[in-house]
């Protein structure tokens, strides 16, 4: 076998392993891992970056070192900012939305623009904060004129968001709008038939609700975000974890 032949094969076996890791399976049978019924988004995971588990779970800082001064994908070329993610790398409950927008691109921090000043107040009237909650984004750089990402920029980002929840653990995540919803349920679905319930993601709780950039655009909606959230409130006091403040209503 010559070198180049080795590297592929290296590559391939670590792709198949980290599917394996990621989805908590330890013996399967060979051949892809990922489902391709009619509900799942048919995003490949690019070989060339998946992310090796190195025996145990990564941490916030080695996923970071491995994203890099990323160039993976065209949007690297018109982006300002990585935008990887802030808060508590403990976190029990984690934020998800889509991509990026301007003030994001400008500041290299999830969620800091009008829609995020909303998304603050409501992990707030939760009883938690920026700081003890973990909020991130499906891509890590802005889409030019906050366009969606298109397939190929979400298979080589999402290895790296699999990653961070990986290494975070929480017990739910909130994602915020159809696209996040999708990405992560593995689907092509409505928010309207997502949200109000939970979903499972390979152990995880997943809550669907609208986007805080909706709300914006639509208040009356505020009222069925707000109840979502008190779901997932209810189950997080269910799992016996307590907000770090006192949550309203």
């Amino acid at each position: 076998m010559d070198p180049a032949e080795l590297v592929d094969l290296t590559r391939a076996l670590r792709a198949q392993l980290q599917r394996h890791v990621t989805a908590g399976t330890w013996a399967a049978p060979g051949g892809a891992t990922l489902r391709r019924d009619h509900d799942v988004v048919p995003i490949e995971i690019d070989p060339e970056i998946a992310i090796p588990s190195q025996g145990g779970r990564r941490s916030l800082q080695q996923i970071r070192d491995d994203l890099g001064d990323c160039t993976r994908c065209k949007l690297h070329t018109t982006r300002r900012s990585i935008v990887f993610g802030v808060g508590d790398p403990a976190a029990p409950l984690m934020f998800v939305g889509e991509a990026p927008g301007e003030q994001e691109d400008k500041r290299g921090e999830p969620f800091v623009g009008p829609a995020g000043e909303l998304l603050d107040k409501m992990i707030e009237a939760m009883g938690w904060s920026r700081r003890t909650v973990y909020i991130a984004n499906t891509t890590k750089c802005r889409p030019p004129n906050n366009r969606n990402p298109e397939p190929d920029e979400l298979a080589r980002c999402m290895p790296f968001l699999n990653a961070q929840i990986d290494s975070i653990g929480p017990r739910i995540i909130v994602a915020m709008g159809r696209p996040a919803s999708n990405q992560l349920l593995e689907r092509d679905a409505p928010i309207s038939s997502l949200r109000g319930r939970f979903h499972d993601r390979r152990g995880i709780k997943v809550m669907s609700t609208f986007h805080p950039a909706y709300l914006l655009r639509e208040p009356d909606r505020k009222r069925d975000a707000w109840s979502d959230l008190k779901l997932v409130m209810a189950e997080l006091a269910r799992l016996g974890i307590t907000p770090p403040g006192t949550p309203r209503g």
